[in-house]
């Protein structure tokens, strides 16, 4: 290849301009530097990527709570998440890909002294707003993580595992110090803004909505806590469906939206899911009107879900709808439905607010979300069975149960609420291979690489790292 090389170089030589012979050996298609703002959207990507894909190599969150199952493989339905090596996957797409890309694009943004001092400010709140959304991903799957000296191993090389309920306290912190860094008079990163397309007042919002999510998170361990950072930006977060953090896909590969990779042509040609009786049947019972968003073909005139952790014929079943495997179709980070169930929520723990005016509020703002009309959400809403007085302890199952659907097609979302909230009342899928689970193990690679401290982490859980082993804030 070298001497091919130098045959062919006077002539390129007498086409173009170059300042040496290094010059031909730069590969344009891998830089060796790559700028912040395309570490910044490449993370984005990742995030959006790995809490969107329903591949069973790395998120298999919709099968264990119950809204899509599995027609023939039914490991990852009763629990198997071993032979797969999902945890390694799932850990390896945050710690290797997301935080660490998030880690470059600020050390370099702040190594940059000819930017402009505002835009620098900004750019670097925005790697810290979306790298705290990514930890505490992290922290709510597995508890305590590394995190202090994580990302640097080339100086630790075997990094502790922190306390999670401390990483959140730090996470608060880094978190309120990015909003007060954010100028929206400034720019941030341009086109590399793949979520909100350099609005930095729209980041704030989402930066305040992150906020409440993560207090109403940590309630049942840490009330004071919790009460006092809902307060400092409840009135700062999304005002609409416009306001939701969201990553638009686009119609070819490999930009498209994960759903579609999974389960369409012409990005496969598989039959792995469809939907989950559980679901199917409770919003038959409601007479929920997203159905038609959610699910297709119907069978018999009915949609008819699959039995969890049971062999499913895709013909025999009704499948994900088209609205969610269009290619085109968007991610989800958090949107104002959900930040209206945390104000309802908020306001029956007794923080201020209606909560049953909120909660029937977020339950609107998923219905227009999902293209519901006016007349059928009033008559939803009038029905006994979701027209519910937040009042007591009731809460938890009314907000839980009603949130489990306004989260549908956001499996992992879903299942930190359930395990939070206690709701709904799920049964484990049939033939299960143990537990539901209520946290992801260890990796495994981490027993060989960094033994001392995984193994610490591992017996402060109950059980031993056991998948049904709780994290800090799950209480009850």
């Amino acid at each position: 290849m070298k001497k091919i090389f130098l045959l062919i170089l006077p002539v390129v030589l007498l086409g173009s301009c170059v300042k040496s012979l290094d010059d031909y050996n730069i590969d344009q298609k891998n830089p060796s530097e790559v700028t912040p703002g395309s570490l910044f959207a490449n993370s984005t990507k990742v995030i959006s990527d790995i809490l969107t894909t329903p591949n069973v190599n790395s998120n298999v969150f919709r099968f264990w709570m119950q809204q899509w199952t599995a027609t023939t493989y039914q490991d990852e339905p009763r629990y198997d998440f071993v032979t797969r090596n999902i945890p390694l996957n799932f850990w390896t797409q945050f710690y290797r890909e997301a935080l660490m890309d998030l880690k470059t694009s600020k050390e370099t943004i702040e190594a940059d002294e000819f930017l402009d001092p505002a835009i620098k400010a900004n750019q670097v709140a925005l790697t810290e707003i979306l790298s705290v959304y990514a930890w505490t991903v992290v922290v709510n799957t597995w508890g305590d993580v590394p995190y202090s000296e994580a990302l640097n191993l080339v100086e630790t090389g075997r990094p502790v595992y922190d306390d999670a309920a401390t990483i959140y306290t730090d996470l608060f912190s880094r978190l309120d110090a990015a909003i007060a860094a954010l100028d929206p008079s400034a720019e941030g990163f341009g086109a590399s803004d793949l979520i909100y397309y350099d609005d930095i007042n729209a980041w704030l919002k989402f930066a305040h909505s992150l906020k409440i999510k993560m207090a109403i998170t940590i309630a049942d361990a840490d009330a004071a806590t919790a009460q006092s950072a809902f307060a400092a930006s409840a009135d700062k977060v999304f005002n609409s469906n416009a306001d939701n953090a969201a990553f638009a896909y686009q119609a070819a590969s490999p930009n498209n939206n994960p759903v579609s990779a999974n389960l369409v042509p012409p990005f496969t040609s598989r039959k792995d899911y469809v939907i989950a009786s559980t679901i199917v049947n409770k919003m038959k019972d409601l007479e929920d009107p997203r159905m038609d968003f959610f699910f297709k073909d119907k069978i018999d005139g009915e949609y008819v879900g699959g039995t969890p952790g049971v062999t499913s014929p895709s013909d025999d079943f009704s499948h994900v709808s088209d609205k969610i495997t269009d290619p085109t179709f968007e991610a989800l980070l958090l949107d104002y439905s959900e930040v209206l169930f945390i104000k309802a929520e908020a306001a029956a723990r007794g923080w201020g607010g209606n909560a049953t005016a909120l909660y029937n509020d977020a339950i609107t703002a998923s219905m227009e979300y999902w293209g519901v009309g006016g007349a059928d959400i009033a008559t939803y809403l009038a029905q006994p069975d979701v027209n519910i007085t937040i009042s007591g302890s009731n809460y938890k199952e009314a907000i839980g149960n009603q949130k489990w659907l306004a989260l549908y097609n956001r499996g992992y979302d879903a299942w930190v609420e359930w395990r939070r909230l206690d709701f709904p009342a799920l049964s484990p899928a049939q033939n299960a291979d143990g537990p539901m689970p209520t946290r992801l193990p260890y990796v495994t690679s981490e027993y060989t690489l960094n033994e001392d401290n995984v193994s610490a982490a591992a017996a402060k859980v109950e059980g031993g790292d056991a998948a049904d082993g709780k994290v800090f804030w799950d209480k009850f």
